[in-house]
């Protein structure tokens, strides 16, 4: 399962979550020009237990080392699809965890997890010589978070079916429930051997399922709220999910029923988005066209894609606008 996004909205630009993923990048593409296979440097900057509890390797690196590697281990990745796969993943879940605390209170929560989520496999593992790296655990606390936050939220999954990709709307609570099983099950099981920190992954997870209950006991400061009148959106998602229905005082009609939301600037210059319809197997997306000048309550058709009953005879969607206050 790939989810692609989720339907929580968020009105502000996720400002962290976009520094933390460049600084990621940066530190990868330095991996890059020194070598996935440089061994010294996951050594020095990877989070090592048995840095720290056996004394014939401690006695090689200096405390400032021990302490900078439970941070720098989170902002290293072991390939190509390692990086990309964590990116995602923040991508799809930081922004609206991020929202929730605020930019500053954002930073020190992924921060924290992702510590936490080094000492659970330190503790699960104090004299292991295999480099631990990546910003799974730290993205797992965000998962977490997300998971108490907003567990009725959607999530677009595509799975793939041979060479069909079809899209289908998975709860949160269940999409992330049944990633922290799949974790779980690979650390008590066979997957313990794979050089895979599951037991990290679970750590960061019920990290931030912790921090979000303490998190609310600490009183917010105005630095947030400066922050805000600069990262409110000023566009809607280009990929949105539809909720259609049908006209319950008309059962036997096949049109549907969505809405589609814009920002104010977008109704003035007009917009292109892609909706994705996810029972709608045959089409599962579907571009659509947004004119210049809109108005709120505005409705546009999109041919052939209401409910359809012997599979030839199609009804029509109907979006109606929904411009959010954006200026």
């Amino acid at each position: 399962m790939i989810p692609i996004r989720d339907n929580q909205p968020s009105n502000s630009l996720p400002v962290v979550t976009y520094i933390l993923m460049g600084i990621n990048l940066l530190v990868f593409l330095l991996q890059m020009q020194t070598g996935f296979g440089d061994e010294v440097f996951f050594y020095s900057y990877g989070l090592v237990p048995a840095k720290y509890t056996v004394h014939e390797m401690s006695r090689h690196f200096s405390i400032a080392n021990q302490v900078f590697s439970i941070f720098s281990y989170m902002f290293l990745h072991g390939g190509f699809l390692h990086f990309l796969g964590n990116m995602w993943f923040l991508y799809i879940f930081g922004d609206n965890v991020e929202e929730h605390f605020g930019s500053l209170r954002f930073a020190g929560f992924y921060l924290f997890c992702g510590v936490i989520s080094g000492l659970f496999h330190f503790f699960l593992n104090p004299i292991s010589m295999v480099p631990t790296i990546g910003a799974s655990g730290a993205i797992a606390g965000v998962m977490g978070a997300y998971f108490l936050l907003y567990p009725k939220a959607r999530i677009l999954t595509v799975i793939p079916i041979i060479i069909i990709p079809w899209f289908v709307e998975i709860p949160a609570f269940i999409f992330l429930g049944f990633w922290f099983l799949i974790q779980f099950f690979n650390a008590t099981g066979s997957g313990g051997g794979s050089g895979i920190a599951w037991w990290a992954h679970i750590g960061g997870f019920i990290a931030g399922l912790v921090l979000v209950k303490l998190i609310r006991k600490i009183p917010k400061t105005g630095a947030d709220r400066k922050i805000s009148q600069f990262t409110t959106k000023k566009r809607t998602p280009k990929l949105q999910m539809i909720v259609a229905k049908g006209n319950p005082d008309d059962p036997d009609n096949l049109d549907l029923f969505g809405i589609i939301d814009i920002t104010s600037i977008e109704a003035i210059s007009g917009s292109t988005k892609m909706v994705t319809i996810p029972w709608g197997f045959y089409k599962p997306l579907y571009r659509v066209k947004i004119p210049a000048g809109i108005k709120h309550g505005a409705k546009l058709r999109l041919a052939g894609m209401g409910k359809s009953i012997d599979g030839t005879t199609k009804g029509d969607m109907y979006l109606k606008v929904f411009i959010k206050n954006a200026i």
